[in-house]
């Protein structure tokens, strides 16, 4: 069963490095939240590391630029590591294919700027559906619309045996006090027409090979039972922390708060039936990072 905690600062001594989710835990999508970032900050004050790790289609440096705008500083954590870059470095090795049919809106076109890190990459051209060889799906064109608008064109691409690239798993987020739909949505809907969906961020291992890679680099130790997931997405953020056998915090005043009647913090009962319905266990809970 899950432990609620107060603070971060409870359990802060366990861990040398969080792995923390961005929307719904340190922004809401408009900005930052105050309290989430003087956590962060003072667990950097004690030593330990901060991975911001998001299933944004955004390179870190877009993402680095956008916490910017958000008022999430510098000196709140370490380094980034992104869906999209994961994403990224498959389809520039050429996962779907060099014709590419692209799904998202014109702020998610950096996508497609090359990546110096890696060798021969594919031209990657963008096309119209009927040329396409894949997809690349940063999103949805409306993130208000339902995904099933899409099906017409799915349905092309799956009779086509066409590859969905998803540069974000993610189903929901919540701008503010508005929900959108993200690309996991339309991925998810993809392969449940019968097409095959290729993923590469929470909770699939790739973005996690990524964030012990970025680790390795600074000289940071990744042994998994000093580490913690921090997140709000029950099938993000905590199922991949469980597929990596780390530890996890659950932020369930962000995408659950309704279910989980989180105010403060999480009712408990609500909580225990919540978790028990998504056969989700964290190891601590909390209603917002504090």
């Amino acid at each position: 069963m899950t432990r609620i905690i107060s603070s971060l600062a409870d359990i802060a001594d366990r861990y040398d490095v969080l792995l923390v989710d961005l929307w719904g835990c340190v922004h809401d999508g408009v900005r930052a939240h105050d309290d989430a970032v003087a956590a962060l900050k003072g667990f950097r004050r004690g030593g330990g590391t901060v991975v911001l790790l998001t299933n944004s289609p955004r390179a870190r440096h877009g993402v680095a630029k956008q916490l910017g705008l958000f008022g999430v500083p510098e000196d709140a954590y370490d380094l980034i590591a992104t869906s999209g870059d994961s994403a990224r470095a498959a389809m520039f090795r050429g996962a779907v294919g060099e014709k590419v049919w692209f799904m998202g809106q014109e702020g998610d076109l950096a996508f497609f700027e090359p990546m110096k890190l890696i060798e021969d990459p594919v031209d990657i051209q963008r096309v119209e559906l009927e040329e396409a060889e894949g997809i690349v799906c940063c999103g949805p064109f409306d993130p208000h619309a339902d995904p099933a608008v899409n099906r017409p064109q799915f349905l092309y691409a799956k009779q086509k045996g066409l590859k969905l690239l998803c540069a974000n798993p993610d189903i929901i987020v919540d701008r503010g006090e508005r929900r959108e739909w993200c690309a996991g949505a339309l991925a998810a809907l993809y392969t449940e027409m019968g097409g095959e969906s290729l993923y590469f961020g929470k909770p699939h291992p790739p973005i996690y090979d990524l964030a012990r890679r970025r680790l390795a680099a600074m000289g940071k130790d990744t042994d998994p039972a000093r580490m913690l997931a921090i997140g709000d997405g029950i099938h993000t953020d905590i199922a991949g922390a469980m597929g990596e056998d780390i530890d996890s915090l659950f932020i369930s005043g962000g995408l659950a708060r309704a279910e989980t009647k989180t105010a403060h913090q999480p009712e408990p009962d609500a909580l225990d039936a919540y978790l028990t319905k998504e056969q989700a266990s964290p190891t601590y809970t909390i209603g917002q990072l504090r």
